[in-house]
């Protein structure tokens, strides 16, 4: 199931090899564990994906792709999994890693109201920056490990209730002939 699921999810690897927006890329490409869908790489990409999503960043995707490339995981899977940080989610999911960063380094939060100017941003981005980095990282690591262990117990979950079932099926078979 997970294997079938996935490939009809996740776009065609020669579709986006032959793809004109990544083509430049060439050899990096070419490596077949970078589309291979197994236990050990969708949950690779699982923690990669997870991870790059609380990063605090411009170009979550690039650096899940970067470390999909470096760790050789499912590359499609890495890069659509940083989309849980959306317009809608990424200011609870920032909120959440600021609280965390706050509480980690036992600081106080710090109110504040918005004013769209330079001097305002600079000011709140020495206040604010630290403890949103340090909460991103730490809410980035314990959600891509999670992420990680629940898909790597659920693909291996889903292969042993198969085998079950393939066993069954050829102990009805057997006990059928038998007759």
């Amino acid at each position: 199931m997970p294997r079938k699921t996935l490939r009809r999810w996740l776009p065609d690897p020669h579709k986006m090899v032959d793809s004109r927006a990544i083509r430049w890329m060439g050899p990096l490409l070419k490596d077949p564990n970078l589309f291979h869908i197994n236990r050990t790489s969708i949950s690779a990409s699982f923690f990669i994906g997870l991870f790059c999503a609380f990063l605090p960043i411009p170009g979550q995707t690039l650096v899940a792709a970067i470390l999909a490339l470096t760790f050789r995981t499912n590359l499609p899977l890495a890069m659509a999994l940083i989309w849980i940080s959306n317009p809608l989610t990424i200011a609870p999911m920032f909120l959440f890693s600021y609280g965390v960063g706050v509480l980690l380094l036992g600081q106080n939060t710090t109110p504040f109201n918005i004013e769209l100017t330079w001097d305002w941003a600079a000011a709140q981005g020495e206040v604010i920056l630290l403890p949103l980095l340090i909460g991103s990282l730490i809410c980035g690591l314990v959600s891509g490990g999670l992420g990680y262990l629940i898909i790597h117990q659920l693909w291996r979950w889903k292969v042993i209730k198969n085998w079950e079932i393939r066993k069954k099926k050829r102990s009805i078979k057997a006990l059928e002939n038998q007759d």
